[in-house]
């Protein structure tokens, strides 16, 4: 067994659930296992903040993150604070 952390980050929250799961385990395996509200919205996984596709294996200690698609470009928002708007 592993024991892993699933986490989804929200503005104003965080969702996070600490699973033991058998070993070998994929990120697909704990999100599924996780089945944190709000994960179905999330467009991609990251495992301690790297980019990692569903089908890559966990390890113990593993931080999975569930990332949401981006409400806004980054790069727009700071040219309009660069114009001052």
């Amino acid at each position: 067994m592993i024991r892993v952390e699933v986490v989804l980050a929200w503005a104003d929250r965080v969702n996070a659930r600490v699973l033991e799961l058998p070993e070998p385990s994929t990120v697909a395996e704990a999100v599924a296992a996780a089945a944190l509200p709000g994960s179905e919205q999330c467009v991609a996984y990251a495992v301690h903040g790297v980019v990692a596709p569903p089908q890559q294996a966990l390890q113990e200690g593993d931080r999975v993150e569930l990332l949401r698609p981006l409400l806004a470009d980054p790069k727009d928002n700071r040219r309009r604070r660069a114009r001052g708007g």
